[in-house]
C-alpha cells in the first residue's frame, strides 16, 4: 500500500502575496499532452527493466525495490517521488554520518557510503530514476521543470528560492541537462532553474529531453 505525503507546509505569506501568474508551462495542455505520452512509453521501458533491477538488488542488497520521499512539487505542494531504491534499508538514518559536498540547500556526496553496489549503477546510469515516469502521469511532476527538494530543504528558503517552484518539478531540466551532479552550488541550481522559467517553450522542452538522453548515455557529471 502507498503511504499518503504528510500535509503540506506553510508558504510564508511574503512568497504568497508575491507569487506571479501561473506560468505557461503550468497550464499547457500541449507539455501535459507530451508528459502523458511520454510517462507511457517510460513506464514500458520501466516495466522492462524492472525484473533484472528487482534481481540484481536483491541479490546485492535484500529489501524493499521503490523508494519513496516525500518532495515538494508546484508551488510547493508535498508529494511521494518514486525510484528504485539504490541505498541501503534505512538511508534516511545515516545521514547525518554523511558529509555534504555541496553549498546551499542541497545535500550531495560524490562516495556516499549508503550507496550500494547495485545503486551506484543505477545512479550512474539513471535507471534509478525511471519509477518517477508515474509521478510524470499521475500529474505531481513534468517530463522537464525543476527537481523537487525536500520540506526541509525547502523550509530555509527564501523568496527568491521559492521562484524555483513555480513550475512543475521535472525528471529532467536546466541543470541536469547541463551539469547534472557536477553542479554543486545551490544558487547556481536556482539561477538555471529561474532561466529556465525565461526560456520555457515546448521546443525548449524537446531540446532539454534531447541533451539529457545524451548525457545520460555518456554517463557524464552523475554519481
Amino acid at each position: 500500500m502507498l503511504s499518503t505525503p504528510p500535509a503540506q507546509s506553510a508558504i510564508p505569506f511574503s512568497v504568497l502575496r508575491s507569487r506571479p501568474s501561473v506560468h505557461a508551462s503550468v497550464s499547457s495542455k500541449a507539455k501535459r499532452l507530451i508528459d502523458i505520452l511520454g510517462a507511457i512509453v517510460g513506464l514500458a521501458i520501466t516495466a522492462l527493466v524492472a525484473i533484472p533491477v528487482i534481481i540484481a538488488t536483491q541479490l546485492d542488497d535484500p529489501g524493499p525495490i521503490l523508494y519513496g520521499q516525500v518532495r515538494c512539487g508546484y508551488r510547493g505542494k508535498h508529494f511521494r517521488i518514486w525510484k528504485f531504491r539504490s541505498m541501503v534499508v534505512g538511508a534516511e538514518k545515516l545521514k547525518h554520518l554523511v558529509e555534504n559536498e555541496a553549498s546551499g540547500h542541497i545535500f550531495k556526496c560524490e562516495n556516499d557510503p549508503r550507496i550500494t553496489r547495485i545503486g551506484r549503477f543505477l545512479r550512474r546510469t539513471s535507471l534509478d530514476e525511471l519509477p518517477q515516469f508515474w509521478n510524470v502521469l499521475m500529474g505531481d511532476m513534468s517530463l522537464v521543470g525543476t527537481r523537487p527538494p525536500t520540506p526541509d530543504e525547502v523550509a530555509n528558503y527564501s523568496p527568491r528560492h521559492w521562484k524555483r517552484l513555480d513550475v512543475k518539478p521535472g525528471m529532467t531540466g536546466e541543470w541536469q541537462a547541463n551539469g547534472r551532479s557536477s553542479i554543486t552550488d545551490f544558487d547556481q541550481i536556482v539561477d538555471m532553474d529561474i532561466r529556465y522559467q525565461h526560456k520555457w517553450s515546448l521546443s525548449y522542452d524537446i531540446q532539454l529531453i534531447l541533451k539529457t538522453i545524451f548525457v545520460v548515455l555518456n554517463r557524464s557529471g552523475a554519481y
